[in-house]
């Protein structure tokens, strides 16, 4: 069962003279009373979230409970209609980069799932094209991929397309990952090693990950934190240990 807690409490709220120096704080994302509708539909209502650099958060509630919507609303995809949403990346800051797993993957069916791989290969980021085809490699022989990068996309089997598309959001090099449903298509072994990378990159590098999942199962087998949402409102924020 689900322990809740009581929406908009004070560990979530910043002050106001705290705002100023949200770019300059530890903090990646915050939201104070975020609330979006889609025709008659609370997507969200009246939501506040603060998450830090180097987080590992679970977004968690059934199917329709508000999941994407905030995924979109961090990412700056979509704009609540009420509501204070801060976050350096959305402010200019460059420093930061945010990579997204969308749930529908966007690959480019009619390409390989290695041309899908080069589309996020960035001269500002790699010294050269080596190093990237390092990186590719490496996450590639980890997931047990390597041998079908040559398959087009639209030949690839659903678990394959996940994969790739969770390897084209790490090629970027992000500081912050927010992954829609990025296991729906795998089995428990292949979702904790997926998760097992992002746990690996979060302690190297740092990387904030935000996962949104209704597996409650697979989720209270994993660190991190989470974050409960239903019918587009925010009711649980902590341990994995409360599922």
């Amino acid at each position: 069962m689900w322990q809740k807690t009581l929406q908009g409490s004070k560990s979530e709220k910043l002050s106001h003279s705290s705002l100023g120096t949200l770019k300059n704080s530890s903090i990646v994302f915050y939201l104070e009373d975020v609330s979006l509708k889609y025709g008659a539909i609370d997507a969200l209502k009246n939501v506040h979230l603060k998450v830090e650099r180097g987080e590992i958060v679970f977004l968690t509630g059934i199917s329709g409970a508000g999941k994407t919507t905030l995924l979109k609303v961090l990412s700056g995809l979509v704009e609540p209609d009420q509501g204070k949403v801060i976050a350096p990346h959305r402010g200019g800051d460059r420093k930061l980069f945010v990579a997204n797993i969308f749930q529908d993957l966007r690959l480019i069916e009619n390409r390989t799932c290695e041309d899908n791989l080069w589309t996020a290969y960035d001269r500002r980021i790699y010294r050269n094209k080596n190093e990237f085809k390092q990186d590719l490699d490496e996450l590639a022989n980890i997931l047990g991929i390597a041998d079908r990068l040559h398959l087009k996309v639209k030949d690839a089997n659903g678990g394959l397309k996940q994969k790739v598309g969770f390897m084209r959001a790490l090629l970027t090099r992000p500081d912050v990952v927010l992954a829609d449903e990025p296991t729906s298509s795998l089995d428990y072994d292949n979702s904790k090693r997926l998760f097992d990378i992002l746990n690996l990159y979060n302690t190297k590098r740092g990387m904030t990950v935000i996962w949104a999942s209704h597996n409650r199962e697979m989720i209270a087998k994993l660190s991190g934190r989470i974050v409960h949402l239903d019918k587009g409102r925010l009711v649980y924020s902590g341990n994995a240990c409360f599922i």
